[in-house]
């Protein structure tokens, strides 16, 4: 076990590495969270005389489609740089590689949530510092990291993944949207945990049930991507 978290943990660390030298899929992720959000609050201020109501779906929103710009690099760029095959020909588990891959993409969403709440707190008065929000958050990542990898090895040799990805991707997601979105709603509406605990439950269930696909599939994503 300890072998394979160390090689799970190399290649996230590979592609972490990649990305801090080069900041393009970080810096593409973290520019449009911040102007969208810039956006969605200039355009809510014209109508919506409290703007807080709308913080829980610009919030998500922002983070279902700024992922989609960095999913597309997690084995499209593998497929580009010509390194998919030797890295698929390595002495590694696949499924290794994967959970890797959505170790890499977890981070870079959680780094990109981290820019996008003071972004909200500035622009819509809206403190989502909050220790529930946060936990959504964090699982909302995670599951968005699982199936966005499984989706982007899936049409990571398919030359239009650029379009297909998202495509694919967003109808899978709408749960862990509106879980997402149920469960902000209700922390800043105030509400006790009772009131938002299947929530909670169906972020957690969403996160265990596309891991358990993703172990069982995983063979079938490396024969498409080869």
């Amino acid at each position: 076990m300890g072998s394979y978290l160390r090689k799970l943990w190399a290649i996230a660390l590979k592609d972490l590495r990649i990305e801090l030298r080069t900041r393009e899929v970080l810096g593409s992720m973290a520019l449009f969270s911040v102007l969208a959000a810039v956006v969605f609050g200039l355009a809510f201020d014209l109508r919506i005389p409290d703007s807080e109501v709308v913080v829980p779906g610009v919030l998500w929103v922002v983070m279902l489609f700024a992922g989609t710009l960095g999913l597309n690099r997690s084995f499209g760029g593998e497929v580009e740089l010509g390194t998919l095959a030797a890295l698929l020909l390595a002495p590694v588990d696949r499924s290794a590689i994967f959970f890797g891959k959505v170790l890499a993409n977890l981070v870079l969403l959680l780094i990109t949530q981290l820019l996008v709440l003071p972004s909200i707190l500035i622009l819509y008065d809206s403190n989502l510092f909050r220790p529930w929000i946060l936990v959504s958050l964090f699982f909302g990542a995670l599951g968005y990291a699982i199936v966005g990898a499984f989706f982007a090895a899936l049409t990571a040799g398919v030359h239009s993944r650029e379009t297909l990805l998202p495509i694919m991707l967003l109808p899978v997601l709408v749960p862990l949207f509106l879980a997402g979105v149920g469960l902000t709603t209700a922390v800043l509406d105030g509400r006790p945990f009772i009131d938002f605990r299947h929530w909670v439950a169906l972020l957690i269930a969403y996160d265990l049930i596309f891991v358990v696909i993703s172990f069982l599939l995983f063979d079938l994503i490396w024969e498409e991507v080869e």
